[in-house]
């Protein structure tokens, strides 16, 4: 991705390995400053997932990689090291992915960095993919709307969701993105929005409750993300997709799923299996740190709903478009 760093432009990446430490941009921080980390062993990088300072998908599959990564250079059980990242959060099948991959390389003796490092370059040629397959869903002139952040900083490099309109930028195309805000985190607004104004894709930010009002006014296509994928179709993604989704059936609106197949959780029949992760209240009643709501209310905070596979057009992947009855033919 694109980033500025001491006044110049440079091509950086949202997480990597350099000089023994797991190196990531500091999510939390944009779009105010470009804070990088590094951390030192596993379970720093798994608190890193965990808080977020690290978060998308297959982002937090290349953490977890880089995790148990370093669980293997510091001699710690790897078993133990598995589980601590797999406690790191709860939704996103790419973490259990990422997991598996590295405790099988480990324990065919491979190179713990050169497989992390691989995993995280095979993330990436999969976005890649997934962009050249999206990009010609886009035509000149469309008005698409998004939600949440899947682009670079939540894919290692690329992104899902945005990768489509990073190609199609490149193609030359002409068209604009609706940023849907993403509450309570602000993910839309402080990370898609920024990523596409360093892309120099036009966009606005809307309120989350503005999405159907736009969609009203003409809204070409929709594109999201997803953190796991059951095998039927119905898909986890951050909360207020399923929202959207509803209303991009009622106006007639493609619903696209951008995602990489390692979320697709083939041992998950249906949505109503996958595990929701509910956050702190306090990401909905504080701000910086200072109390927003009434002294006394309380908040539910779920940190992703679920969307039906009725509702979905498509899943751009790296293997092509697949309509939701077509993703068993990827299944290995």
């Amino acid at each position: 991705m694109k980033a500025e760093i001491g006044g110049e432009i440079k091509n950086i990446r949202a997480i990597w390995f350099e000089n023994g430490k797991t190196v990531m941009i500091d999510q939390r921080k944009l779009p105010g400053e470009l804070v990088i980390c590094s951390f030192g062993d596993c379970a720093s990088v798994a608190e890193a997932i965990r808080n977020m300072t690290t978060r998308g998908a297959p982002s937090i599959g290349a953490a977890a990689a880089y995790a148990m990564c370093m669980a293997s250079l510091n001699g710690e059980d790897l078993d133990k090291a598995a589980e601590t990242v797999r406690n790191a959060r709860p939704t996103a099948n790419d973490l259990f992915y990422a997991v598996d991959f590295m405790l099988s390389e480990l324990r065919a003796g491979k190179d713990p960095v050169e497989s992390a490092d691989r995993y995280a370059q095979i993330t990436v040629d999969k976005c890649r993919l997934i962009g050249k397959y999206g990009a010609g869903l886009i035509k000149n002139g469309m008005k698409i709307m998004t939600h949440c952040n899947a682009g670079a900083l939540a894919t290692v490099d690329v992104g899902t969701a945005l990768a489509p309109m990073r190609q199609a930028r490149d193609d030359g195309k002409d068209f604009f993105v609706y940023v849907s805000e993403t509450r309570p985190r602000l993910q839309g607004m402080q990370l898609t929005a920024w990523e596409l104004g360093q892309e120099g894709i036009s966009h606005r930010i809307i309120p989350d409750g503005a999405s159907a009002y736009y969609m009203s006014k003409g809204v070409d296509m929709i594109i999201t993300g997803a953190d796991r994928i059951a095998s039927n179709g119905d898909f986890a993604n951050k909360i207020g997709t399923f929202d959207k989704a509803i209303a991009a059936k009622y106006f007639g609106i493609p619903f696209y799923v951008a995602a990489p197949v390692s979320t697709f959780d083939f041992g998950t029949p249906s949505g109503d299996k996958i595990v929701i992760e509910e956050r702190s209240e306090t990401e909905v009643t504080e701000m910086n740190g200072r109390l927003i709501a009434p002294e006394g209310s309380h908040a539910l905070n779920p940190a992703f709903d679920v969307t039906p596979a009725s509702l979905v057009t498509g899943f751009i992947t790296e293997k092509g478009i697949l309509k939701p009855g077509e993703i068993q033919t990827v299944k290995e």
